[in-house]
C-alpha cells in the first residue's frame, strides 16, 4: 500500500523507501487530497517549547492543523515534539487517552530508532489500535547528544539543526509501516 509522507525535508530518508509519495517543500503537502494514509511531520517551531524564540512563517501554524485533519481523514500518524501546544489547541488526546476520531498518542523518544539525542516525541495515531502497531524498539541508556543544553557538569554535545529536523532512517521505515496498518476514518471514506 502506498503511504503519503507530508512536510518532509527535501533530503528526506523517506525518498529511498518503496511505495511512498513524499510531499516536501517543492511538492507542497497542502495539495494532498488522499487517498492514502499519511505520515505527517508538520513544522513544530510555532508549537514547541521554544516557540517564543521562533520566527515561523505566518501560515506555519496552519500546516500542523492541516496535518491533524489529514491524519483524521485518511488514517496515519503525525509526529511532533512531546509537550507540543498543538495537542491542547486541536484537542488531541494526551498519552493514555482517546479522542472522538479513535486517535491516540504514543509517547516515545526518537533515540529508540537511532537518533543521537533522546528527542522526546509524541505520535498522534488514527486508524491503528495500540496492539497492532509495529514493534517499538525500546533502547535503554543515555543519548550521546542533546537537542539543546545549558552548560552543566553533564554537558553533552548538541545535535545540528539538520539533525533536529531529520527523521532517522529506522524511524522513517517504522512510521511508514505504521501508516500502512492504519485504516482511514470510515465516516469520511463514504
Amino acid at each position: 500500500m502506498t503511504v503519503a509522507v507530508l512536510f518532509a525535508r527535501a533530503d528526506s530518508h523517506y525518498k529511498a523507501l518503496p511505495d511512498v509519495e513524499v510531499y516536501d517543500m517543492e511538492r507542497d503537502a497542502r495539495t494532498y487530497d488522499g487517498p492514502w494514509p499519511v505520515v505527517a511531520h508538520p513544522p513544530c517551531r510555532a508549537w514547541g517549547r521554544l516557540r517564543t524564540f521562533a520566527n515561523p512563517r505566518p501560515d506555519e501554524r496552519n500546516l500542523a492543523r492541516l496535518a491533524v485533519g489529514l491524519v483524521r481523514e485518511f488514517g496515519g500518524v503525525m509526529e511532533h515534539p512531546a509537550g507540543s501546544t498543538l495537542w491542547a489547541s486541536q484537542r488531541l488526546p494526551l498519552p493514555g487517552a482517546r479522542d472522538a476520531y479513535g486517535g491516540w498518542t504514543l509517547a516515545a523518544p526518537q533515540l529508540w530508532w537511532g537518533h543521537k539525542a533522546e528527542k522526546s516525541t509524541w505520535f498522534y495515531i488514527v486508524g491503528c489500535e495500540p496492539g497492532c502497531i509495529p514493534t517499538v524498539p525500546m533502547v535503554l541508556g543515555e543519548a550521546t547528544h542533546v537537542v539543546q543544553s545549558r552548560k552543566r557538569q553533564d554537558y553533552r554535545p548538541h545535535i545540528t539543526k539538520a539533525e533536529r529536523e531529520h527523521t532517522p532512517p529506522e524511524l522513517a521505515a517504522w512510521l511508514v509501516e505504521l501508516a500502512r496498518r492504519c485504516k482511514q476514518n470510515e465516516e469520511t471514506a463514504t
